[in-house]
Parts: C-alpha cells; structure tokens; sequence
C-alpha cells in the first residue's frame, strides 16, 4: 500500500538505449499517469557506456526512485522462430546456449546468453532493467497490418537488419542480418562510367604500393608566405574555390555511391534470406507479395527499386524513430 502510495507521488524515468554502429543513442522520457511529461534524446560516439553517456542518463535517473533503462538487443546470434512448443524448438534452431521467450503464445524469440552477460558487463554501472528484441518491436510497430494475409516486415537498422514473415498475426519466418558479416565477395562495383569495352579481371585491383600518397600537407609550405604576391594570391583564392567545389562534388558522390553499395548489400541480405523461407521445408513458404520496411536510419529509395523490379514485390516504407518506439515496448511492459 505504501510502495503504490510513493509510485504515485513520482514520475518512472524511461531510459532507451539503442546502439548503431559506431555510435548509441539514447532516449529519455518522463512519465506520470496521464503520459509523458517530458523527453530528452542525445547521441553518443560510443558503442559502451562511456563517462559522458553514464553522467547523460544520470543526470535524468536522478530525478526519481522509479526508473528504467531498455535496449534493443544487438546480439548476431538471435532470432525467431514460429512455435511456442517445447519440443518443437530445437527443430528450428539449437537453444542450449541462448535464452529464449515465448511471444504472444504464438512464437518464440531469443538470443545468446553470452551476449547478454557481455551487455550486463557493459552497462554494470548502470544496469539494464528490459532487453527487447527488434521482432516484438516490429510487431508492435506494424499493429495496423501484421493481422493482415502474408507479408515480409523489415526493420532497418545501420549495421542489421531483422526480417519477419507474418501471416495474420502468426510468425512464420525470421532472420537477424547483421551488415558487418557480409562476404567480400559480394562487394559490387556500381559505376556507370566505366568503358564495357574494357576487359576486367574480377580478383584484381588496385595495388596501393603503385601510388604515390602525400603524407603530410605541411611540404606544401605555409601559406601566409603567399599572401605578399597579389597574383599569385588571385591565383590561390580562385584555384582554393575551385578545388573546395570538386571536393565538395566529390564527397557527395562518394556517400551516394555508399548509399547504394549499402542499399544493394541489404537487397542481396533480403533475397537470400527470403530465398531460405521458400526452399527450406521447416517454414510454411507462404507466397510473399508485400513487404513493409521500417526504416530507422534512411535508406535510400534504391532499395525499394531493387525489391521491386528484383524480386518484384509491392514495398512499402515507413519511418521509424527506433529510440521511441522503444519506450513504447518500456511502456507497455510498465503499463503505463
């Protein structure tokens, strides 16, 4: 009686702790009965809990006894799988070494239990109250259509992604792809200039031996010692404009080119793992015709191309802010 009496004097603190590639951003919301009260979100350089994101989410659990931290479970080793049966589960997948949980009593999710000692070691100081996995994120991110007849949901994320088949609202197959595994091989060169004519050899490239690197800007002199000339200083100015627009056009070409190499990685992740769907007799295999894409991190409109023209699937794209939908999953297991 007295616990709920203090519950109600203060606002619960949820913390959302989602990490990326090479850096982790966290969410913050203060609750009360009636909703959110305030929210607060910050990025950090960090894939660990560094001194500065520790003081960030201290300076906010501080205000209250009632507070939270989730985060999105980053394990490689995780996934799910359609049954909730005991006896069924080694059938999809080896679970000795990995906790698992039903869903809904419809399918199970899990993950590797040395992964998650490995995440308490991290956040020790800290501690972690809730670890969610991206598929129940999904399923509650797509309520309004996971009911709905056979359709592939895809969250993307910088470094993975997590792929879900659902037939009205029962799971039939899934895959964590993580985007750090990918096999050299299925690098793809995509540059339209290059002469077809030209004969290539698919193991060559280029021998960084074979060209000659400026190492250090400094041999170029100082530049004050140019400023006496006024010529030459023309020269300089009209030359440093011209040289910041190509590096500018540069840049921009190069993140393009980045964006795409990326986009088709995540294609070429898709169509095998929605290939193992069809071919592998443990799942229904259900015909595929729509995928909805929760896209946390921008992808470019080329992955939607490949999707369509490739496999020829009706793709459908929804931003998601990962951090927030996060509290929500926080939220409902608080029932708040």
């Amino acid at each position: 009686m007295l616990a709920n009496l203090l519950e109600a004097l203060y606002n619960k603190v949820i913390v959302n702790i989602v990490v990326n590639r090479s850096t982790t951003d966290v969410y913050i919301e203060l609750c009360s009965k009636n909703g959110t009260v305030d929210s607060d979100k910050n990025s950090f350089d960090t894939v660990d809990l560094s001194k500065e994101m520790f003081a960030y989410i201290s300076s906010h659990i501080k205000e209250s006894p009632y507070y939270y931290i989730s985060i999105l479970d980053i394990s490689k080793q995780q996934g799910a799988f359609p049954t909730c049966a005991k006896n069924r589960l080694s059938y999809f997948y080896e679970v000795s070494a990995s906790e698992h949980k039903c869903y809904d009593e419809s399918w199970t999710y899990y993950t590797s239990k040395t992964d998650l000692y490995t995440l308490e070691k991290v956040y020790a100081k800290s501690g972690v109250d809730f670890v969610f996995s991206p598929f129940t994120l999904l399923n509650n991110f797509f309520q309004d259509k996971i009911n709905s007849n056979v359709a592939m949901y895809i969250l993307i994320q910088e470094a993975s992604i997590s792929l879900a088949v659902f037939d009205t609202g029962k799971l039939l197959f899934a895959e964590h792809l993580d985007m750090e595994l990918k096999d050299e091989n299925e690098d793809v060169l995509l540059n339209h200039d290059i002469d077809e004519s030209e004969d290539l050899e698919i193991d060559s490239g280029i021998d960084l031996e074979d060209i000659d690197v400026i190492d250090d800007l400094d041999d170029f002199g100082d530049i004050e010692d140019l400023d006496s000339i006024e010529d030459i200083d023309q020269f300089s100015q009209s030359q440093d404009v011209e040289e910041e627009f190509y590096e500018s056009q540069e840049s921009e070409v190069e993140s393009e080119d980045d964006d795409v190499n990326e986009d088709y990685q995540r294609f070429t992740l898709i169509q095998n793992s929605v290939g193992t769907y069809y071919a592998d007799d443990k799942y229904k295999g259900d015909f595929i015709e729509n995928v909805y894409i929760a896209d946390g991190m921008g992808a470019t409109t080329d992955l939607k191309r490949y999707l369509e023209e490739e496999m020829f699937l009706n793709v459908y794209i929804r931003h998601i802010e990962v951090c927030m939908e996060l509290s929500s999953l926080a939220k409902m297991e608080l029932n708040i």
